[in-house]
């Protein structure tokens, strides 16, 4: 049986000072949430406080695009950090994208990683419970967006967060269900148009040896750095049409 909610996602405010890119503004046509950078890996009060009125004239849910204090790097490059020094980066990324938004009568409603550390948390325990823990800390009705895999499900497990299930659409797989990091390039338009029907389908994804791989999946992330994103979006967007995972999680509830 095929299924009916899905969220589609992208990453927002990865600008600084006078390099913006107007590709990002275009996006919020076809997405039903956003993850705004938060001025550490990305974005500078300016252009965060730009993206979440732009949000709020589309009516996009907002999240928090936390990462390393890596500008330089683009977030791109791990730091070694305690567990303590990540809450604290968190919290204090959450606090300052949550400060500017309720300015504007806006609400952050999750938090997802950036760049290295939301490779870590797919891969490091630690790493993911320290980033989750400073979101409870922060709000303890904020979800936590990430790639699904095992260590997602022990920290949801240990901690109680909500989660956000997500899939990468336009990155390689590999059988384990694991991303294909070692890959700087983006799948072809078309396999990636695929992947979203068979998610909408049947709940899996078609590896390159043929094989169909099952996926929990609440989200599909979309890149924007992909050069034909855009193009990607809107074709997505005609295939189905998104809607937010607290939305999907209210409806399929029988709340609204």
């Amino acid at each position: 049986m095929g299924r009916t909610h899905i969220d589609f996602n992208v990453d927002l405010a990865q600008v600084f000072g006078a390099f913006k890119d107007e590709k990002e503004y275009m996006a919020l046509d076809y997405v039903s949430s956003a993850y705004v950078s938060c001025g550490f890996h990305a974005g500078d009060p300016l252009s965060i406080r730009e993206m979440l009125l732009r949000c709020k004239e589309k009516n996009i849910c907002i999240g928090a695009h936390v990462g390393y204090n890596d500008l330089q790097g683009f977030g791109y490059r791990p730091i070694a950090l305690s567990p303590g020094e990540i809450e604290a980066i968190v919290i204090y990324q959450i606090g300052a994208l949550t400060s500017l938004a309720k300015s504007y009568s806006l609400t952050i409603e999750n938090v997802r990683p950036h760049g290295a550390l939301y490779r870590l948390c797919a891969l490091d325990y630690d790493i993911a419970l320290a980033v989750v823990s400073a979101i409870k800390k922060f709000d303890k009705w904020l979800s936590f967006t990430c790639l699904d895999n095992p260590v997602l499900d022990r920290v949801a497990a240990e901690t109680g967060i909500v989660v956000n299930r997500e899939v990468l659409l336009d990155k390689p797989y590999r059988a384990d269900a694991s991303v294909d990091w070692n890959s700087n390039s983006f799948l072809p338009d078309e396999i990636s148009l695929n992947r979203v029907r068979t998610i909408m389908h049947s709940s899996q994804i078609k590896l390159p040896e043929g094989k169909f791989l099952p996926v929990n999946c609440d989200t599909l992330h979309f890149s924007i750095k992909n050069p034909t994103g855009i193009n990607l979006l809107k074709s997505a967007r005609e295939l189905v049409e998104p809607t937010p995972v607290a939305y999907n999680r209210a409806e399929l509830s029988g709340w609204v």
